[in-house]
């Protein structure tokens, strides 16, 4: 495993984390999740990666029973939780969002179904267009400084609003957010590769990318459409197959047959592939993994060796390939 400093921060994540969105609570029970988790750990992965909102709360419960179970060192193992969304089917006002109250309530029902006394890492899931910023940075500073939270961070927030948050806790002495939780692919690369650009040196932020394989677009499950197979086809879900597979003229589903062609070409598995490509920017603290088998974890765990094994040439085909 390779570890890497989360942005500027003294924090050692391992390259390849594991997260539970979609799985866990859902098609993954808490023996599965004790199975994967475990595995995970002993490949080295030492982040683990969860919210308020993924299967109402359930996946923590999932996560958190499994990781004590497992008797894993806590100080050997980082958990994360984000909050905006809320974790009840039909969050009332003060159940969702980014106000000083819910900021703090979700920190707590985090900590009790992870069944940790603090967050390594807690999100700001989205931003609130509801809440001044000024407010959520102030109850994160609290959260911190009671020893509740180590790290703060964002989830799909501006670089506008990412810089104004700085602003606002520079000004007034807060801790500022450490890190941002893009979603980064092949087929998405915009945010990561350009509208963060100038953050990374200027405030030393870290990244921890969701979605490498594009929901599963870039292992050629969806080659010949959206079945019943996969995170696109589950109910609930169709919010994300209209993202995944984006307008008409992104062709992202013409990309991806290309790109899995040339993994076949390659003789590589895709999933490891995509993988290994989302590593080799130096500001990807982190790529998350999902997965809700075993067998599918250990493959996408083979994207280290993948990015050790290709030379420049192989990856220039890639962005060719898949270039929009």
């Amino acid at each position: 495993m390779q570890y890497r400093r989360l942005g500027s921060s003294g924090l050692q994540l391992s390259a390849l984390s594991f997260g539970a969105w979609v799985t866990f609570g859902n098609k993954v029970g808490r023996g599965a999740a004790r199975e994967m988790i475990a595995a995970a750990w002993d490949h080295g992965v030492n982040f683990f990666d969860n919210a308020e909102a993924y299967a109402n709360g359930e996946a923590e419960r999932v996560m958190g029973d499994a990781i004590a179970d497992l008797r894993l060192p806590r100080d050997g193992f980082c958990v994360s939780s984000k909050v905006f969304f809320g974790a009840v089917r039909e969050p009332r006002p003060t159940q969702k969002g980014l106000s000083r109250k819910h900021v703090v309530d979700a920190c707590h029902d985090a900590l009790r179904r992870l069944r940790v006394d603090y967050l390594d890492l807690y999100f700001c899931h989205r931003p609130d267009p509801d809440t001044p910023i000024e407010e959520t940075v102030r109850a994160m500073d609290g959260l911190v400084q009671q020893g509740k939270v180590l790290y703060w961070g964002t989830s799909e927030w501006s670089a506008a609003q990412i810089r104004e948050a700085h602003k606002i806790a520079r000004l007034r002495n807060l801790q500022p957010p450490t890190m941002e939780q893009p979603q980064y692919n092949l087929l998405h690369r915009e945010r990561v590769e350009l509208e963060y650009a100038p953050l990374y040196a200027e405030f030393g932020m870290g990244t921890t990318v969701w979605s490498p394989l594009a929901s599963g677009l870039l292992t050629g499950k969806y080659n010949n459409g959206v079945r019943s197979e996969g995170r696109l086809a589950q109910d609930g879900y169709g919010w994300l197959q209209r993202m995944v597979i984006g307008e008409s003229k992104e062709r992202r589903i013409e990309r991806a047959r290309k790109f899995t062609a040339l993994a076949r070409e390659l003789g590589l598995a895709p999933a490891p592939l995509a993988i290994a490509w989302c590593l080799r920017n130096p500001h990807v603290s982190t790529v998350m993994l999902g997965a809700s088998r075993a067998e599918q974890l250990a493959e996408n765990l083979e994207a280290l060796a993948v990015l050790e094994r290709l030379d420049d040439a192989a990856w220039k085909r890639l962005e060719a390939a898949t270039a929009a």
